[in-house]
């Protein structure tokens, strides 16, 4: 029997100064004068319009993602926030994220989205090298992201994030352990150290930059890294986060142990369990701004409905449980897919006796073999 996982809110807030050549999310280049009160009320039109399928349950986290949520003002993410809570239940504790661009921010503004409620901040660096940034066409410089973390610590903030890639064109193990250093030296609650994909359909893919290192290169340049964190006292708990203790990010966490979340906003994906149905339902809505924003009201807005068929449902839940370094219980994987164990038996008896999983009698984890193989050891799932 399917049972109702924790719920999650994700607000997507589109636009962005100037859509990098490596980013394949939905983004748009912002207009001179952003539609920030329009856009708002067609986010709680959106929203009054999905409350059917989540009555009476508590929202245990909230995320602006984009895009970048910082070209919005505290006053506009505030009057979301506010009109949210009016229309869902808010756990006391609620971790409210926002991903911020070190380019778009300043003090005042870091002020007016603590009064919002926001509790957590999510800056997307990259790197701390100049030369690196301009090549990944990022519109900081090294200076003002470290201006601008130091900004949000003034403020108030001590629950912070700081994104860095590696693997970046021209970038060197020394490099990589360098942006470590300055990321560590500015002592952010949580960091995400992920490498550079070439993601289908953006300009990085089409003519992709020279000098990006690869195999052998960008696993020992991984390695490095991952021993340095761990140094510095930031454990890994996912394959590209590390925390200090406590300090894990709930929202991403409720993602990778398969909870549910509502999406919010142009292009936003949203999963929702219906145990009266037995389904778990993937919901998406439609991903340009304007027309988002004229079809928020009703349902022109679903970009598209898909009810998770049941042999989809193992690999869905791989694809984020297998992510954790803890792995996940046997428990959660019937709660959460509404299957019995013994579906996935099989393949997990043959991955443990390849030395890529660990299975005990009720919990499954990547070894560190499996961990190295993870997009192969997922694959495994596949229907």
């Amino acid at each position: 029997m399917l049972s109702l996982p924790p719920l999650a809110l994700y607000v997507h807030i589109p636009w962005c100064v100037r859509k990098c050549p490596y980013c394949d999310f939905n983004s748009h280049r912002a207009p001179e004068a952003l539609p920030q009160r329009e856009y708002v009320a067609a986010l709680l039109a959106d929203l009054e319009q999905d409350l059917p399928l989540v009555w009476g349950r508590t929202v245990t986290s909230v995320f602006f993602g984009g895009g970048t949520p910082s070209l919005f003002s505290g006053e506009a993410i505030g009057e979301f926030l506010q009109g949210a809570a009016a229309r869902l239940r808010f756990r006391p504790d609620l971790e409210v994220t926002l991903e911020t661009n070190p380019g778009t921010v300043e003090h005042d503004r870091f002020d007016a989205y603590a009064r919002a409620g926001v509790n957590r901040l999510s800056f997307g660096i990259q790197s701390f090298d100049d030369g690196c940034l301009a090549r990944l066409g990022r519109i900081h410089d090294a200076a003002q992201a470290e201006r601008a973390v130091k900004l949000a610590q003034d403020a108030g903030f001590s629950n912070i994030n700081l994104d860095l890639m590696y693997a970046l064109p021209g970038q060197t193990t020394a490099m990589a352990l360098a942006d470590l250093e300055r990321a560590i030296a500015l002592d952010p609650a949580h960091l995400s150290h992920y490498q550079l994909t070439l993601e289908p359909g953006t300009p990085f893919a089409r003519q992709p930059p020279a000098g990006i290192p690869e195999g052998d290169d960008a696993w020992d340049m991984q390695e490095a890294c991952q021993t340095r964190l761990a140094e510095a006292g930031y454990a890994q708990y996912e394959v590209s986060a590390y925390a200090r203790e406590g300090r894990q990010c709930a929202h991403n966490l409720n993602y990778w142990r398969f909870g549910d979340y509502l999406g919010i906003g142009a292009g936003a994906h949203g999963k929702i369990t219906l145990p009266a149905d037995g389904t778990i339902l993937r919901r998406w809505k439609l991903k340009h701004p304007k027309t988002y924003m004229d079809a928020a009201a009703g349902d022109a807005r679903i970009g598209g409905d898909e009810h998770l068929a049941a042999e989809r449902r193992p690999f869905d839940y791989m694809l984020n449980a297998l992510r954790l370094r803890e792995g996940f219980p046997l428990a959660d994987f019937e709660a959460r897919t509404g299957l019995a164990r013994a579906t996935i038996a099989p393949k997990l008896a043959d991955l443990s006796e390849r030395g890529l999983l660990d299975v005990a009698e009720e919990w499954v984890r990547p070894s560190e073999l499996g961990w190295r193989f993870l997009n192969d050891v997922m694959a495994a799932f596949l229907p």
